[in-house]
């Protein structure tokens, strides 16, 4: 049986909302919140334990909102440059999906089956999660995460 750990990123494991102008640097359509965010969590840590629970069968998908009004243009800058973050921070993931702004995500990883976990700071979009649990985001995932391991 498939196996899927699904995570958001802004909000969830990249502090996007903390970088200060986020909002305006996204009407401006620039990239750098994506850039600067820090981390939420030890990314050492998250990815051993990430890394730990690949070993058991399940796999790592993040599938990502883009920002909210955007061209296609900008879209692909927003793609390219939180896969640069993901990459920075050695996210071991397998399968990366960045979607328009509403998306449903359980489109994403919809057909693929078997049991799928998502990771999200929006409420409404785990209220709309049917392939498995999902575990808000706004608390500590470690923990979750460590008792799956």
């Amino acid at each position: 049986m498939n196996k899927m750990l699904v995570f958001d990123m802004d909000g969830t494991i990249a502090d996007f909302y903390g970088v200060e102008g986020w909002l305006t640097d996204l009407q401006n359509k620039s990239v750098r919140p994506y850039r600067e965010a820090n981390p939420l969590y030890d990314m050492n840590v998250l990815n051993e334990t990430l890394t730990a629970l690949k070993t058991k069968g399940w796999k790592v998908v993040v599938t990502t909102w883009l920002a909210k009004e955007s061209t296609k243009a900008y879209d692909e800058k927003v793609r390219a440059e939180k896969k640069a973050w993901l990459a920075k921070y050695n996210f071991p993931y397998d399968e990366f999906h960045g979607v328009k702004y509403g998306t449903t995500k359980a489109d994403c990883t919809r057909k693929k089956g078997g049991y799928q976990i998502l990771f999200d700071d929006n409420e409404q979009v785990r209220k709309g999660w049917h392939l498995g649990e999902a575990v808000n985001a706004n608390e500590n995932i470690m923990k979750f995460l460590v008792n799956l391991a």
